[in-house]
């Protein structure tokens, strides 16, 4: 038994639309995509780890350098002494300082304003890889900063946006 089967002009554009919304479903995916992180740390520090932990759960691809050379990292790209925390990633054309938020970041890349990068000084209990059980966390800002100077760009209490 031979089964023939012929193509309807319905069933054509029926099976191209449907082809069409999946390429576009893709392609929005795809402009979705964040872009690669490339975070340098010092190959003996756990909340950096910590804190790529965050990062990558919030959908970053992230690539890891250790180097002992913090100092040097942090001159090279420009982080001021004052907003320097224990680790320095790149990613978008920024400079990403410390435990920022991933929100934080996904912002700054959203909104891209003029600016080198986004830094959180020190390391504030409670922000991204500096969880601390039992402890209340802080609030803490973080900063944009650049050619133009310095300001707040978020201001957070442990991992909740105030």
């Amino acid at each position: 038994m031979q089964f023939r089967r012929t193509l309807s002009r319905r069933s054509l554009i029926a099976g191209l639309g449907a082809t069409s919304a999946a390429i576009c479903v893709a392609s929005a995916r795809a402009a979705d995509t964040l872009p690669k992180m490339i975070v340098t740390k010092d190959p003996n520090c756990g909340c950096c780890s910590a804190w790529v932990d965050h990062i990558r759960a919030a959908g970053f691809p992230v690539d890891v350098v250790e180097s002992p050379e913090m100092n040097r990292v942090k001159a090279r790209f420009g982080v001021p002494q004052a907003l320097a925390s224990c680790h320095t990633a790149e990613i978008g054309g920024y400079v990403i300082e410390g435990h920022v938020p991933a929100d934080s970041i996904k912002r700054l890349l959203a909104e891209k304003p003029k600016a080198k990068g986004l830094a959180v000084p020190g390391m504030p209990v409670g922000s991204p890889g500096m969880d601390v059980a039992g402890v209340e966390p802080d609030t803490y800002e973080v900063m944009l900063f650049g050619p133009e100077g310095q300001r707040t760009f978020a201001r957070y209490t442990g991992s909740r946006a105030i």
